[in-house]
């Protein structure tokens, strides 16, 4: 009885925290994979950063392929970043946190949504504003905005 007891608090502790708003992976805080988010925007195409221009936002790292784009990103974030912190747009449209493909974006309406695959981004944009007005109800419910 005390190890189903010990096993119900950890699934119910577990479940308790709240996703970042910012999508990095398992393993480091990179947002977009330390691809340069800024890049998107100047080249039309997803440029990895460099580790020399990095900045912090919303917990966390933002990289960037030159100065001029970190720049640019420090002076208006909210621009640049991608929508739901780099998740999956189609995802959080379905309701669920879903990794990204740096190379499946598009920029809709000046703003940025990156998605799983380039397949999934085709999906995406056959009904573009149901599925952004979707996920715009959704990502507030599955992460957490404090930060």
């Amino acid at each position: 009885m005390r190890i189903i007891s010990f096993f119900i608090l950890l699934v119910a502790s577990v479940s308790a925290f709240a996703n970042p708003p910012v999508e990095t992976g398992t393993f480091n805080n990179k947002a977009i994979y330390g691809y340069d988010t800024v890049a998107y925007w100047t080249e039309n195409k997803a440029v990895k950063g460099a580790d020399e221009h990095v900045f912090t936002w919303k917990g966390a790292q933002w990289h960037f392929s030159s100065a001029e784009n970190q720049a640019l990103f420090e002076s208006d974030p909210e621009k640049y970043a991608p929508q739901y912190g780099g998740y999956c747009a189609f995802g959080l449209a379905n309701d669920k946190l879903v990794s990204i493909d740096e190379d499946a974006f598009q920029i809709y309406n000046g703003k940025l949504y990156l998605n799983y695959s380039k397949r999934v981004a085709k999906r995406f944009n056959e009904d573009i504003d149901y599925f952004i007005a979707e996920a715009d109800k959704n990502y507030p419910n599955n992460v957490d905005l404090s930060f």
